[in-house]
């Protein structure tokens, strides 16, 4: 079984609400909280729009622009202060670790995600998520981000098993469950809220809770 990383084991927007709280506090001060949730949405609507880039330094000269702030990070600074802060910001449930090591007891475990190698492996060191997942392959290293087949290769390569023998978790519908199913691994759509599926792509399966992977052991 393989998971996305992103929003599938961790919980992503709670973080990024953990790194406006640290912006916030190192660059702003007495701001009143009805603009405080103002300034939130609009670092969100950066964060959505560069989510899977590496370079964040977009993300924060654009929102520093819309809410200029007292100690402005200089633009040489926002990637190591982000790549240093963000990881931080990530927790996790102990109940998705529980979860994790059951299904690790009746098969191979992996994860595959697009982003920054210095950051995935952070975020998946501070969560303890090492401790379940020998195998992690991010596209930075692999060379190929998903949907691409040959990042889903990799892993499967890694693992030493055929795709048919495997199930792809992932939150995005089409650069996991497209990107998976295009090497013939079935795809299991993690959809906790319930979103509609407008794409053309179906999953073999599709769950609002990780709980719901124990019956696929």
């Amino acid at each position: 079984m393989l998971f996305d990383l992103d929003d599938t084991l961790l919980n992503r927007d709670r973080a990024v609400d953990k790194m406006f709280c640290l912006v916030l506090e190192k660059c702003y001060e007495d701001v009143e909280h009805s603009v405080q949730q103002q300034m939130l949405k609009k670092f969100k609507v950066y964060d959505k729009r560069d989510y899977g880039y590496s370079d964040k330094t977009k993300v924060l000269e654009s929102f520093f622009d819309d809410f200029p702030p007292k100690y402005r990070l200089p633009g040489s600074n926002i990637q190591e202060f982000w790549n240093k802060h963000f990881p931080h910001c990530f927790s996790i449930d102990q109940h998705t670790i529980d979860i994790v090591n059951n299904i690790k007891r009746h098969m191979k475990v992996a994860i595959i995600t697009n982003g920054l190698t210095v950051r995935q492996k952070a975020k998946i060191m501070n969560t303890n998520l090492n401790s379940c997942f020998e195998i992690v392959v991010i596209s930075e290293e692999a060379g190929f981000s998903k949907p691409d087949k040959r990042i889903f290769e990799i892993a499967l390569n890694k693992l030493g098993v055929q795709p048919e023998e495997a199930l792809f978790v992932g939150d995005d519908i089409e650069k996991d469950i497209g990107g998976c199913q295009s090497t013939n691994i079935k795809g299991i759509w993690f959809n906790p809220y319930m979103l509609e599926n407008d794409a053309e792509i179906i999953p073999y399966a599709e769950i609002d809770s990780l709980d719901r992977l124990l019956s696929y052991i």
